[in-house]
């Protein structure tokens, strides 16, 4: 059976850097939350980080609200290796000359399984938020049923886009190639 992992910014080696939330030319927020949708972006500018934290530079992180930012050596490894339903998005880092981008992962599927899961809550009317009842406020311990995903090697759970899930295969060059930032947990 095919294996799964949530991929995450390691935390733990310092000191490392820090990025926070991008901005456009004229300095002003770009919407973080548009990186989470599963859709082809085309924003009008290229964004740039700034350094909230100045330390060693990582291949890959998360900078403010989860975005995964990518040196261009990853984005060569998934060429190589043609992964599919992504969009690389060019954004420079403060200080930094090297090649950076977004990851904006295309597919959204619905596959967290519930029952393995160690905690899903829904929304319901009565938390206020009607807009989101039936959706997942709570996932803990996610688990993915394996047999939904099909042949994606990375994607976005339908209904709790905060998590980032590549494929073994996947996991495994990017170890082998070195890529320094992740962190990788089963799910």
């Amino acid at each position: 059976m095919a294996r799964f992992f949530d991929l995450m910014d390691d935390r733990r080696p310092q000191p490392r850097w820090h990025l926070g939330c991008p901005v456009d030319e004229q300095g002003q927020e770009i919407d973080p939350w548009q990186f989470k949708d599963g859709k082809w972006l085309e924003l009008g500018c290229v964004p740039r980080f700034p350094l909230d934290i100045p330390g060693f530079p990582l291949d890959y992180c998360w900078a403010a609200f989860s975005i995964p930012v990518l040196h261009g050596r990853v984005v060569r490894l998934f060429e190589r290796l043609r992964v599919k339903d992504v969009q690389f998005i060019p954004a420079h880092v403060e200080g930094h000359d090297a090649p950076y981008f977004i990851l904006n992962a295309l597919r959204i599927i619905r596959c967290i399984d519930d029952a393995r899961s160690e905690e899903v809550r829904y929304w319901e009317p009565e938390n206020g938020q009607p807009e989101k009842v039936g959706e997942y406020r709570v996932v803990a311990g996610m688990r993915i049923d394996p047999t939904k995903v099909g042949d994606a090697h990375i994607f976005r759970p339908w209904g709790w886009t905060v998590a980032l899930i590549v494929s073994e295969e996947l996991k495994q060059a990017m170890e082998a190639e070195g890529i320094t930032g992740t962190r990788f947990v089963v799910v």
